[in-house]
Order: C-alpha cells, then structure tokens, then sequence
C-alpha cells in the first residue's frame, strides 16, 4: 500500500466534526445551603494532591467519553501536568462503593472568577440521587477560592440534564456560541489515555 493510499484511509476513518452551542452561566452568589449526600449510597468526595497525569486522563475518558470530552486528552504531558499543577487548583474525586465515580475540577483562574472546568460521574454513578449534591460539593469547592463569581459553560452534546440542573442549583445563562468538536479517533484515544508513564526523576 502506498502512501497516498494510507492517508486516504486515515482520513476516511476520521470522525466527523459535531456542530454544538456552548452556552455560558455565571453565579454571582454564593447559596445559603448545599444539598446532603443520599444516607443510602457509601459514597466518598476526595481531594486529591499531586494527581498523576494518567489518572486524570482516565477520569476525562471515563467521565467524558460519551461527551465528546477531548481537549484534555490532545495535551502534551508538560502541557497537561502546568494546567492540573496550576496554583489553586482543586480537584476532587467522587468514590462510589470504593470505586471511581466522577470529579470535578476547580479552576480558580482569575482573583475575581473561579470556573468550574470539568464536572461529571461515571454512567454507573447516574441516576441514583447522587447530581444535586455532587454538583453543590464542586460549587462550594469554587466559592471557597473566595471569587466575586463563579462559572460553568456546559454544551449541547452533554448530559441534557446538565442545564437544567446548573440553572436549578443557581447558575444563570450569560452566553452562548457556536464551535465544531473534532471527536479522536479509537487511536489517538488510546495513545493519549494508554501512554507510556514519564520516566522516573
């Protein structure tokens, strides 16, 4: 096979790019009152230190693979590790049975606005009462970085829960846009999630 035939084949197999509207909410104060976690489920919320970069990467896949959730998982290691790294950041991890069952990422990226950069459970997690408290852990989370507002952007090819449920607990639309999401390949998903481990220092 030549290499003009291999290109071809490569782009044949090439996702096509999704149309969506992202649309941006903002909460500009902080709730009186949070949501407890369901008395029935054994579940744990996990500040994590230090998190290594391939198990944040499977939380992306696991959480986010379904969505389209594939920023992440084109960054390089360095450019990875400056971003989970950064100062304030706050990432927690939701245990559910002593398993992974979802995140969320904080990102306190200005004095005055903290976001909510990444917020999901895993399809096991879903649909046990478990959104309305997870979803006010990681707003609480954001308000602890002591910003004048806190925000979220959320997409059509989420969840089509994840509006509704933002606007419920206190986020109000301030925005929208439309994008193109050029979903990865099965091969550049598993050479991102399944890369080797940096070497030792």
């Amino acid at each position: 096979m030549n290499m003009q035939q291999t290109r071809g084949d490569n782009a044949a197999s090439r996702p096509d790019s999704i149309p969506v509207t992202v649309t941006f909410l903002e909460m500009q104060q902080k709730p009186t009152r949070y949501a407890h976690p369901p008395a029935n489920l054994n579940v744990a919320l996990m500040k994590t230190r230090d998190m290594p970069l391939h198990y944040y990467r499977y939380l992306i896949d696991r959480v986010g693979r379904k969505w389209h959730w594939v920023n992440v998982l084109r960054l390089s290691d360095k450019e990875l590790a400056a971003k989970i790294a950064a100062p304030g950041r706050d990432i927690r991890v939701l245990y559910l049975d002593g398993a992974p069952a979802g995140f969320f990422d904080i990102n306190p990226f200005s004095p005055d606005e903290t976001e909510i950069a990444y917020f999901g459970m895993m399809e096991h997690a879903t649909g046990l009462g478990l959104g309305r408290w997870f979803l006010g852990a990681a707003i609480e989370a954001a308000w602890a970085t002591g910003p004048r507002q806190i925000v979220v952007q959320t997409c059509t090819l989420d969840h089509p829960a994840a509006l509704p449920l933002y606007q419920k607990l206190g986020f109000s639309p301030v925005g929208q846009k439309r994008e193109d999401v050029h979903p990865l390949t099965f091969a550049e998903r598993s050479a991102s999630v399944m890369r080797p481990a940096p070497p030792a220092q």
